[in-house]
């Protein structure tokens, strides 16, 4: 089901409320959402599914160096905020780190570091999306919340 689908069938049903139960109701959807987000981010899977588009090899400036997984830092709540009003819930990036999870969410070409006049393709690793999952847990929570 589409996003707009799904918001036209559950317009109705949340007009009713006033709103401070729909902002209460739109910070436990983000809040949700944010989790599941992460947890996803963290398993390195697209919405749909599908695997991230794996790293280039690195070369190692020490031997035995330790890498971190892709984006670990980009998934903490320091960066990866949630906004909830009467009229919606949304969970995204903020400052710098907006910029870089754009560049890799529409695979766009970008500077490796700012030092590097050389440009590179990313591929498009969708750090942000619904997922049937999703689209579930909010459907589940809004029949909750009027129950």
């Amino acid at each position: 089901m589409s996003a707009q689908r799904y918001e036209d069938a559950l317009a109705g049903l949340l007009a009713n409320l006033d709103g401070k139960a729909r902002r209460q109701l739109a910070r436990e959807i983000a809040r949700q959402l944010r989790q599941s987000q992460q947890k996803r981010i963290a398993a390195q899977l697209n919405p749909d599914g599908s695997a991230f588009a794996p790293r280039k090899p690195q070369i190692q400036d020490k031997k035995g160096a330790i890498r971190r997984a892709m984006f670990s830092k980009l998934r903490t709540a320091q960066w990866l905020k949630t906004e909830a009003s009467a009229g919606g819930a949304a969970v995204g990036f903020i400052g710098e780190v907006e910029r870089i999870a754009r560049v890799h969410q529409l695979g766009l070409r970008d500077r490796v570091c700012q030092h590097v006049s050389r440009e590179v393709q990313y591929p498009a690793r969708e750090l942000l999306g619904l997922s049937p999952q999703d689209y579930e847990m909010i459907r589940d929570k809004v029949v909750d919340f009027l129950s």
